[in-house]
């Protein structure tokens, strides 16, 4: 199964994402997807593969992602060792635009995973990042889109502690391995 990560700037994604992934490191059922960029490393946020452009077309040309978008004029990717994974019964987590989950739905079995909070919580969060002014984080939350209709959505809200987060996280994770598994065994086996 495939877990999109969505949700609007502020809803603390990356924070909760690259906790849940260090706890569940060991564990085999999940794969945490590392997104390939077009912006440097130390541009900040989640841990990605930077690429320039050219090197990042190159590769998407040549059919080396599973997945690709643009926005806001960068590129972003997912390698195609995702499907390898999904093929395995492994869940995979990527952090995806929305743009693209109706795409990934008609690819594999797709339970979104929506990460939010109230609008004051977005808007303090957003300003205490101090990268824009209150008029722009405004519209920035105006202009968050709905997410595409018919897809399985989850939401986790994180309007608590980091801790109490990744807690909804991490049970949000386990319920979708535990689906995962159950549709795993009720596919019909394939004649050999």
């Amino acid at each position: 199964m495939l877990v999109p990560v969505v949700g609007p700037s502020g809803a603390g994604k990356d924070t909760l994402m690259a906790a849940a992934q260090a706890r569940l490191a060991d564990d085999p059922r999940f794969l945490f997807a590392r997104r390939c960029i077009t912006r440097p490393a130390e541009a900040g946020g989640e841990d990605h593969l930077p690429m320039t452009r050219e090197a990042f077309c190159v590769v998407r040309d040549a059919g080396g992602f599973a997945l690709w978008w643009e926005a806001h004029g960068l590129l972003y990717g997912i390698a195609r060792e995702v499907e390898e994974a999904l093929a395995a019964g492994r869940v995979v987590i990527a952090n995806l635009s929305r743009t693209v989950l109706t795409e990934a739905a008609m690819r594999w079995p797709v339970r979104v995973l929506f990460i939010t909070a109230p609008l004051p919580v977005l808007a303090g969060r957003l300003a205490a990042r101090g990268r824009e002014a209150p008029a722009d984080i405004e519209a920035r939350l105006a202009r968050e889109a709905p997410l595409p209709e018919g897809l399985e959505v989850e939401t986790v809200l994180n309007d608590a502690t980091r801790e109490e987060g990744v807690a909804r996280v991490l049970a949000a994770l386990s319920r979708a391995a535990a689906d995962a598994r159950l549709a795993g065994k009720a596919r019909p086996a394939r004649p050999g």
